[in-house]
Protein backbone atom coordinates (compact mmCIF):
# COMPACT_ATOMS: atom_id res chain seq x y z
CA UNK A 1 0.00 0.00 0.00
CA UNK A 2 1.63 3.29 -0.85
CA UNK A 3 2.53 6.17 1.65
CA UNK A 4 -0.32 8.16 0.51
CA UNK A 5 -2.99 5.54 0.50
CA UNK A 6 -1.91 4.22 3.71
CA UNK A 7 -3.24 7.23 5.54
CA UNK A 8 -6.84 6.30 4.33
CA UNK A 9 -6.52 3.37 6.13
CA UNK A 10 -5.30 4.56 9.43
CA UNK A 11 -8.13 7.13 9.81
CA UNK A 12 -10.42 4.03 8.70
CA UNK A 13 -9.10 2.18 11.25
CA UNK A 14 -8.72 4.54 13.77
CA UNK A 15 -12.03 5.71 13.12
CA UNK A 16 -13.55 2.10 13.74
CA UNK A 17 -11.39 1.84 16.79
CA UNK A 18 -13.16 5.14 18.34
CA UNK A 19 -16.56 3.67 17.41
CA UNK A 20 -15.65 0.25 18.70
CA UNK A 21 -14.64 2.30 22.04
CA UNK A 22 -17.89 4.02 22.03
CA UNK A 23 -19.95 0.63 22.15
CA UNK A 24 -17.81 -1.00 24.65
CA UNK A 25 -18.23 2.05 27.06
CA UNK A 26 -21.73 2.26 26.22
CA UNK A 27 -22.60 -1.17 26.52
CA UNK A 28 -20.98 -1.06 30.24
CA UNK A 29 -22.79 1.99 30.97
CA UNK A 30 -20.21 3.09 32.86
CA UNK A 31 -21.41 5.46 35.64
CA UNK A 32 -19.00 6.66 38.97
CA UNK A 33 -21.57 8.96 41.15
CA UNK A 34 -20.07 11.39 42.93
CA UNK A 35 -16.59 10.82 40.84
CA UNK A 36 -16.24 12.86 37.74
CA UNK A 37 -12.27 11.79 37.20
CA UNK A 38 -12.61 8.15 37.97
CA UNK A 39 -15.15 8.30 35.28
CA UNK A 40 -13.58 9.94 33.16
CA UNK A 41 -10.25 7.73 33.29
CA UNK A 42 -12.04 4.43 33.18
CA UNK A 43 -14.13 5.45 30.32
CA UNK A 44 -11.04 7.33 28.48
CA UNK A 45 -9.10 3.92 29.34
CA UNK A 46 -11.32 1.99 27.51
CA UNK A 47 -11.82 4.35 24.54
CA UNK A 48 -7.83 4.51 24.12
CA UNK A 49 -7.15 0.61 24.50
CA UNK A 50 -9.84 0.32 21.38
CA UNK A 51 -8.13 3.10 19.25
CA UNK A 52 -4.83 2.50 20.05
CA UNK A 53 -5.33 -1.51 19.26
CA UNK A 54 -6.56 -0.65 16.14
CA UNK A 55 -4.34 1.37 14.95
CA UNK A 56 -1.39 -0.34 16.14
CA UNK A 57 -2.12 -3.47 14.00
CA UNK A 58 -2.77 -1.28 10.41
CA UNK A 59 0.74 -1.33 9.87
CA UNK A 60 1.03 -5.26 9.83
CA UNK A 61 -1.89 -5.39 8.30
CA UNK A 62 -1.27 -3.40 5.00
CA UNK A 63 1.92 -5.42 4.88
CA UNK A 64 0.86 -9.00 5.44
CA UNK A 65 2.57 -8.92 8.64
CA UNK A 66 0.44 -11.03 11.36
CA UNK A 67 3.74 -11.21 13.88
CA UNK A 68 4.03 -7.34 13.71
CA UNK A 69 0.37 -6.84 13.44
CA UNK A 70 -0.05 -8.86 17.31
CA UNK A 71 2.98 -7.11 18.63
CA UNK A 72 1.61 -3.62 17.47
CA UNK A 73 -1.87 -3.73 18.12
CA UNK A 74 -1.17 -5.31 21.75
CA UNK A 75 1.78 -2.34 22.92
CA UNK A 76 -0.49 0.68 21.23
CA UNK A 77 -3.33 -0.77 23.09
CA UNK A 78 -1.40 -0.79 26.05
CA UNK A 79 -0.66 2.66 25.77
CA UNK A 80 -3.80 3.71 24.28
CA UNK A 81 -5.45 2.33 27.51
CA UNK A 82 -2.83 5.09 29.74
CA UNK A 83 -3.13 7.75 27.32
CA UNK A 84 -7.04 7.47 27.95
CA UNK A 85 -7.08 7.21 31.71
CA UNK A 86 -4.39 10.49 31.70
CA UNK A 87 -5.74 12.34 28.92
CA UNK A 88 -9.07 12.08 30.11
CA UNK A 89 -9.00 13.42 33.05
CA UNK A 90 -6.52 15.91 32.38
CA UNK A 91 -8.54 17.71 30.15
CA UNK A 92 -11.63 17.33 32.44
CA UNK A 93 -9.52 19.40 34.87
CA UNK A 94 -8.39 21.93 32.65
CA UNK A 95 -11.85 22.16 32.01
CA UNK A 96 -13.37 22.28 35.58
CA UNK A 97 -10.56 23.85 37.64
CA UNK A 98 -8.36 26.45 35.66
CA UNK A 99 -11.83 27.46 33.17
CA UNK A 100 -10.02 26.46 30.04
CA UNK A 101 -13.42 25.44 28.73
CA UNK A 102 -13.29 23.85 25.04
CA UNK A 103 -9.40 24.05 25.04
CA UNK A 104 -8.91 22.25 28.40
CA UNK A 105 -10.41 19.13 27.02
CA UNK A 106 -8.47 19.57 23.53
CA UNK A 107 -5.01 19.64 25.64
CA UNK A 108 -6.59 16.34 27.31
CA UNK A 109 -7.13 14.74 23.61
CA UNK A 110 -4.28 15.87 22.32
CA UNK A 111 -2.36 14.46 25.04
CA UNK A 112 -4.17 11.08 24.40
CA UNK A 113 -3.37 11.39 20.72
CA UNK A 114 0.77 12.15 21.78
CA UNK A 115 0.97 8.99 23.73
CA UNK A 116 -0.68 6.70 21.12
CA UNK A 117 1.46 8.25 18.43
CA UNK A 118 4.34 7.35 20.75
CA UNK A 119 3.08 3.80 21.13
CA UNK A 120 3.31 3.36 17.11
CA UNK A 121 6.59 4.90 16.93
CA UNK A 122 8.33 2.63 19.19
CA UNK A 123 6.37 -0.44 16.58
CA UNK A 124 6.09 1.26 13.69
CA UNK A 125 9.76 2.03 11.24
CA UNK A 126 9.63 6.09 11.82
CA UNK A 127 10.86 7.85 14.54
CA UNK A 128 8.75 8.09 17.71
CA UNK A 129 8.96 11.80 17.65
CA UNK A 130 6.87 12.05 14.38
CA UNK A 131 4.22 9.16 15.79
CA UNK A 132 3.87 11.70 18.91
CA UNK A 133 4.01 14.95 16.79
CA UNK A 134 1.02 13.04 14.26
CA UNK A 135 -0.54 11.95 16.88
CA UNK A 136 -0.75 15.19 19.28
CA UNK A 137 -2.15 16.88 16.13
CA UNK A 138 -4.48 14.27 15.48
CA UNK A 139 -5.60 13.95 19.17
CA UNK A 140 -5.93 17.89 19.63
CA UNK A 141 -7.86 18.25 16.13
CA UNK A 142 -10.11 14.91 17.48
CA UNK A 143 -11.24 16.50 20.32
CA UNK A 144 -11.95 19.95 18.67
CA UNK A 145 -14.42 17.81 16.35
CA UNK A 146 -15.32 15.58 19.52
CA UNK A 147 -16.55 18.51 21.05
CA UNK A 148 -18.56 20.22 18.34
CA UNK A 149 -20.06 17.09 17.86
CA UNK A 150 -21.21 16.23 21.45
CA UNK A 151 -22.54 20.14 21.70
CA UNK A 152 -24.04 20.21 18.16
CA UNK A 153 -25.88 17.20 17.82
CA UNK A 154 -29.05 17.57 19.62
CA UNK A 155 -28.86 13.27 20.57
CA UNK A 156 -26.28 12.99 23.03
CA UNK A 157 -25.59 9.64 22.28
CA UNK A 158 -25.31 10.00 18.79
CA UNK A 159 -22.97 13.26 19.31
CA UNK A 160 -20.83 10.86 21.44
CA UNK A 161 -20.54 8.29 18.65
CA UNK A 162 -19.80 10.75 15.91
CA UNK A 163 -16.82 12.29 18.18
CA UNK A 164 -15.55 9.27 19.06
CA UNK A 165 -15.08 8.17 15.56
CA UNK A 166 -14.23 11.71 14.14
CA UNK A 167 -11.03 11.62 17.24
CA UNK A 168 -10.30 7.74 16.47
CA UNK A 169 -10.14 9.03 12.69
CA UNK A 170 -8.15 12.14 13.13
CA UNK A 171 -5.76 10.55 15.35
CA UNK A 172 -4.69 7.51 13.00
CA UNK A 173 -4.92 9.83 9.89
CA UNK A 174 -2.41 12.70 11.42
CA UNK A 175 0.45 10.17 12.72
CA UNK A 176 0.28 8.51 9.54
CA UNK A 177 -0.21 11.81 7.40
CA UNK A 178 3.13 13.27 9.31
CA UNK A 179 5.13 10.03 9.05
CA UNK A 180 4.55 9.99 5.92
CA UNK A 181 5.27 13.63 5.03
CA UNK A 182 8.67 13.91 6.97
CA UNK A 183 9.80 10.16 5.81
CA UNK A 184 13.27 10.32 4.28
CA UNK A 185 13.70 7.02 3.23
CA UNK A 186 11.60 3.86 1.56
CA UNK A 187 11.31 1.39 -0.32
CA UNK A 188 8.68 0.71 -2.64
CA UNK A 189 7.38 -2.62 -3.97
CA UNK A 190 6.88 -2.42 -7.71
CA UNK A 191 6.03 -5.90 -8.06
CA UNK A 192 5.21 -9.23 -6.27
CA UNK A 193 2.52 -9.84 -4.33
CA UNK A 194 2.49 -6.95 -1.89
CA UNK A 195 3.27 -4.34 -5.20
CA UNK A 196 2.42 -0.65 -4.15
CA UNK A 197 3.38 -0.92 -0.73
CA UNK A 198 5.79 0.89 0.93
CA UNK A 199 8.26 0.50 3.80
CA UNK A 200 9.12 3.30 5.40
CA UNK A 201 12.67 3.04 6.95
CA UNK A 202 13.49 6.46 8.72
CA UNK A 203 13.76 4.34 12.48
CA UNK A 204 16.54 2.17 10.55
CA UNK A 205 18.94 5.64 9.26
CA UNK A 206 20.61 6.77 12.11
CA UNK A 207 24.57 5.42 12.47
CA UNK A 208 24.91 2.55 15.01
CA UNK A 209 20.87 2.14 14.87
CA UNK A 210 19.36 -1.29 14.69
CA UNK A 211 19.66 -3.31 11.20
CA UNK A 212 16.53 -3.99 9.24
CA UNK A 213 16.46 -7.22 7.44
CA UNK A 214 14.60 -8.47 4.87
CA UNK A 215 13.04 -11.55 3.91
CA UNK A 216 9.74 -13.60 4.37
CA UNK A 217 9.74 -14.92 7.64
CA UNK A 218 7.53 -13.04 9.77
CA UNK A 219 9.54 -14.19 12.85
CA UNK A 220 13.24 -13.36 11.65
CA UNK A 221 12.71 -10.19 9.10
CA UNK A 222 10.68 -6.90 10.26
CA UNK A 223 10.35 -6.26 6.43
CA UNK A 224 7.96 -9.40 5.34
CA UNK A 225 8.03 -10.13 1.72
CA UNK A 226 5.49 -13.31 1.05
CA UNK A 227 7.83 -14.32 -1.93
CA UNK A 228 8.41 -18.25 -1.63
CA UNK A 229 11.30 -17.42 -3.96
CA UNK A 230 12.72 -15.17 -0.86
CA UNK A 231 14.75 -16.27 1.69
CA UNK A 232 13.21 -16.34 5.35
CA UNK A 233 16.05 -13.57 5.90
CA UNK A 234 17.09 -11.94 2.63
CA UNK A 235 19.36 -9.29 2.91
CA UNK A 236 20.10 -6.77 5.58
CA UNK A 237 19.60 -3.05 5.95
CA UNK A 238 22.32 -0.96 7.79
CA UNK A 239 22.23 3.33 8.09
CA UNK A 240 24.84 5.33 8.27
CA UNK A 241 23.14 8.47 9.30
CA UNK A 242 22.51 9.53 5.61
CA UNK A 243 22.27 6.18 3.30
CA UNK A 244 21.44 2.78 3.59
CA UNK A 245 23.89 -0.19 2.80
CA UNK A 246 22.23 -3.21 1.49
CA UNK A 247 24.35 -6.62 2.44
CA UNK A 248 22.97 -9.95 0.92
CA UNK A 249 22.47 -12.92 3.05
CA UNK A 250 20.83 -15.64 0.68
CA UNK A 251 21.89 -18.21 -1.88
CA UNK A 252 19.87 -17.29 -4.63
CA UNK A 253 21.18 -13.91 -4.72
CA UNK A 254 20.12 -10.06 -4.50
CA UNK A 255 20.20 -7.76 -7.58
CA UNK A 256 20.48 -4.28 -7.75
CA UNK A 257 20.07 -2.38 -11.12
CA UNK A 258 20.10 -6.17 -12.48
CA UNK A 259 23.65 -6.93 -11.15
CA UNK A 260 24.04 -9.33 -8.43
CA UNK A 261 25.48 -7.91 -5.10
CA UNK A 262 27.47 -9.08 -1.64
CA UNK A 263 26.92 -5.44 -0.74
CA UNK A 264 26.70 -2.24 -1.98
CA UNK A 265 25.48 1.72 -0.77
CA UNK A 266 22.20 2.10 -1.89
CA UNK A 267 21.14 5.86 -3.57
CA UNK A 268 17.90 7.15 -4.61
CA UNK A 269 16.28 5.62 -7.33
CA UNK A 270 17.93 1.98 -7.31
CA UNK A 271 15.74 -1.26 -8.27
CA UNK A 272 16.18 -4.34 -5.73
CA UNK A 273 15.08 -7.63 -6.55
CA UNK A 274 14.84 -10.59 -4.86
CA UNK A 275 13.38 -13.46 -5.75
CA UNK A 276 9.77 -12.45 -8.16
CA UNK A 277 9.46 -9.15 -6.11
CA UNK A 278 11.33 -5.89 -7.37
CA UNK A 279 11.68 -3.00 -5.16
CA UNK A 280 12.86 0.98 -5.37
CA UNK A 281 14.84 2.43 -2.99
CA UNK A 282 13.77 5.98 -2.05
CA UNK A 283 15.47 8.66 -0.48
CA UNK A 284 15.24 12.17 0.64
CA UNK A 285 17.94 14.51 1.10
Amino acid sequence: MSRRTRTYYYAVLGALGGLFGWQVSDLLGLSFAGNLYLTEAVVGSLVGLSVGLFIGVTEGALTRNPVQALKSGLFSGVLGFVAGALGLPLGEFAFQSVGAGLLGRIIGWGVFGLLIGAAEGVVGKSQVWKGMLGGLLGGAVGGLLLELARTRLQDQLTGKAAGLVLLGASVGAFISLIVVLLSRAWLEVTSGKLKGTEFILDKFMRAGGPAVAIGSSPLKSEIVLPDPDIAPQHAMLTGDGMQFSLKDMSLSGTLVNNKRIERIRLSNGQRIRMGNTEMVYHEKR
